[in-house]
């Protein structure tokens, strides 16, 4: 392990091999990082947070401090942060408001400056949020998603997979996964053609979501009935499914 001698960490803390921790970082002991983190300068991590392999935490972060939630009554909860996540300067990450919840961030996520992550929220894998993006309490993030920055999200929504949110946007309801959204509140505009492009999909599995984006958005149908020219038109590819499942489950319903 390199410690600057400035750092405070608890005896208790569990620091893996090739764990770094830069000047005056603070680490409470009940927290765990895997091999290969790097915590910059002026960190502060605490309560019952583990963080996994080859994350990289830069100046300011704070992760762990009490939610942001009246409701907290100082009972035991938890974040959990995968392997090979960047967090830039002044991040918050927040854990879960009532005894035994967590906040859980996956794999490979990219949070940038400024960023809010509130109390039992959490992100899938690959994600991107950009500088001041603000996640409200029990927030979850699929897998791939893009939010823009000072993008504010509001208290139990989704965003789908592959999703891509504007920049200043406010999100009120779940946001369709593969979709471009943008606006006051939030709307889908159509596909992420682009971004599903670089994931790989192929043209025929783009071709069908332009399909199914147009009887959900752009045929002047309710969304039962837009479902149903869904299914009896297109193909059950398992992006289809998965995108009536999204809109099938969804508590807030989605944007439209």
């Amino acid at each position: 392990m390199i410690i600057h001698p400035t750092a405070i960490i608890s005896p208790k803390a569990q620091l893996e091999r090739d764990v770094e921790v830069g000047a005056f970082s603070i680490i409470g002991e009940n927290v765990k990082i895997e091999k290969g983190t790097k915590v910059g300068s002026r960190v502060f991590i605490d309560g019952y947070t583990s963080i996994g392999k080859n994350c990289q935490i830069f100046t300011g972060a704070v992760i762990g401090s009490s939610p942001q939630d009246l409701k907290y009554q100082k009972k035991k909860s938890y974040i959990k942060i995968g392997d090979s996540n960047t967090v830039r300067e002044y991040t918050t990450i927040n854990p879960g408001t009532n005894e035994g919840d967590t906040t859980r961030i996956g794999n490979n996520n990219f949070i940038m400056a400024y960023s809010h992550i509130a109390h039992n929220s959490t992100l899938e894998d690959e994600i991107i949020l950009a500088n001041c993006a603000t996640l409200a309490g029990y927030v979850y993030l699929e897998k791939g998603c893009i939010i823009g920055g000072l993008v504010a999200i509001h208290q139990f929504c989704r965003v789908g997979r592959y999703a891509i949110v504007g920049g200043c946007s406010k999100i009120t309801r779940d946001i369709l996964p593969f979709s471009i959204a943008d606006g006051h509140p939030a709307k889908p505009y159509g596909v992420n053609k682009v971004g599903l492009k670089r994931r790989d999909f192929s043209p025929e599995t783009i071709k069908t979501l332009k399909k199914a984006f147009f009887y959900l958005l752009g045929a002047k149908l309710n969304t039962s009935q837009a479902i149903e020219k869904i299914k009896d038109n297109l193909p059950t590819l398992p992006e289809i499914e998965y995108l009536l499942n999204f809109i099938s489950s969804s508590e807030r319903s989605v944007a439209k």
